[in-house]
């Protein structure tokens, strides 16, 4: 008997636990929750986190993330209002604001992913076909610069950007925040993720790069002819400007020097004229006479006298 009624406790008790233990559950900080009994939803969605309690077996905890969400489309090929094909790919961040609606329209994040599927490739689709292609890849009309190497099209002057991509994409999210409620979601950034051309209109933004970079080069290079030109010219007048100057005091020292050198000479004149015609005539040999010097002079020539006598008669 102590054996049976032990055997019935330990059954109770497991039976206590296993009904406990469906009765409880616990809600992560991440998460939020719909109860169900039945298939039918019990109360509003329980969003606080902790420990919570439910009817064993009857009711059923259904959770759904409560952090922001991605979402990423596939690429779609689109017509813009000037007639080029490109390829844009989209993505998303969502959350899910009202799990009950969101359990009773789309049920789970993979249905979700098909209603943003359909939304957002609609309205994207709307959008850009409503504009031209320079409008979906540039935002200002700003030229480019030579450190815009990532650039993919450029403007030519006759087009100019009066939407923009930026207003485009908070365009593409206003209109499917708008849409999304209903199925309890709601948007929080819609952005296309890369552009892509078609191989004919490859070629022609490639055409366009090529020129943009080249009307750039060409302005920089004239630009920099003028800089140059400018410098030269500064360079040249300085350098005359220089020499200018160094001529002046090269002469003025010249001058003085000269001056001196006739002073000195008048002085030594002054002091013994024959001796001073005497050194004169012997510096007018060393400087007129050599080896192979031939002179044909008179007798009575003043030029030969100091070698006819060194008197000077």
């Amino acid at each position: 008997m102590k054996t049976r009624g032990i055997a019935t406790v330990l059954a109770l008790a497991i039976l206590g636990l296993i009904v406990l233990g469906n009765s409880l559950y616990i809600i992560d900080m991440t998460e939020q929750v719909v109860v169900t009994q039945f298939g039918r939803p019990i109360g509003d969605p329980i969003k606080q986190s902790g420990l919570h309690v439910k009817i064993p077996f009857i009711q059923k905890v259904n959770t759904f993330d409560k952090r922001v969400l991605e979402w990423d489309g596939s690429p779609n090929q689109i017509p813009t209002r000037d007639k080029k094909y490109i390829w844009v790919d989209t993505f998303a961040r969502w959350r899910i604001a009202d799990p009950l609606k969101f359990m009773q329209s789309v049920t789970s994040e993979m249905g979700a992913h098909a209603r943003l599927d359909d939304v957002i490739d609609a309205v994207t689709r709307d959008l850009l076909t409503s504009n031209d292609l320079i409008e979906v890849v540039r935002n200002s009309n700003r030229e480019m610069a030579a450190s815009d190497t990532n650039v993919i099209a450029s403007t030519e002057p006759e087009e100019l950007i009066k939407v923009g991509r930026t207003a485009i994409t908070r365009e593409i999210l206003a209109r499917a925040a708008e849409q999304m409620p209903r199925y309890g979601i709601e948007m929080v950034d819609v952005e296309i993720k890369r552009v892509n051309y078609v191989e004919e209109v490859r070629r022609k933004v490639y055409d366009r790069m090529i020129s943009e970079r080249q009307r750039v080069a060409q302005r920089y290079r004239s630009e920099g002819k003028g800089q140059s030109a400018e410098i030269r010219g500064q360079k040249e007048k300085e350098l005359q400007r220089i020499t200018s100057e160094a001529y002046r005091i090269a002469e003025e020292i010249r001058g003085n020097a000269d001056a001196e050198a006739a002073r000195i000479y008048a002085d030594a004149f002054g002091r013994d004229p024959e001796f001073y015609t005497f050194l004169r005539t012997l510096e007018s040999y060393g400087e007129t006479i050599g080896k192979e010097t031939t002179l044909i002079l008179t007798t009575d020539s003043d030029y030969f006298k100091l070698l006819k006598d060194a008197s000077g008669r």
